[in-house]
């Protein structure tokens, strides 16, 4: 397979792994709860894409660093939202 190839299911990837996140997100913000996902588990998953960035930045991996970056963003989003509902209500 050429490089051009890889880099498709690398980007497929990314796609699939980084919007598999939205749906949490959209129903943590409709339902003003985050009381299902567990605090320790987006902790440890934060810190983890974390260390992707930082992985996929040393090895210039752009489907890597991309799709990390977007779910880092999107998981922060909801631990945010986890700890403002859980305070407020």
């Amino acid at each position: 397979m050429t490089s051009l190839n890889i880099e498709f299911f690398g980007y497929f990837a990314a796609i699939l792994t980084t919007a598999a996140f939205l749906p949490q997100l959209i129903k943590t913000l409709k339902t003003k709860k985050a009381d299902d996902v567990s605090l320790i588990t987006l902790i440890m998953f934060i810190s983890g894409v974390g260390f992707w960035i930082i992985y996929g930045y040393e090895i210039s991996s752009s489907p890597i660093l991309i799709a990390n970056l977007i779910t880092f963003i999107l998981n922060l989003f909801i631990l945010i939202s986890k700890l403002y509902f859980s305070k407020k209500y």
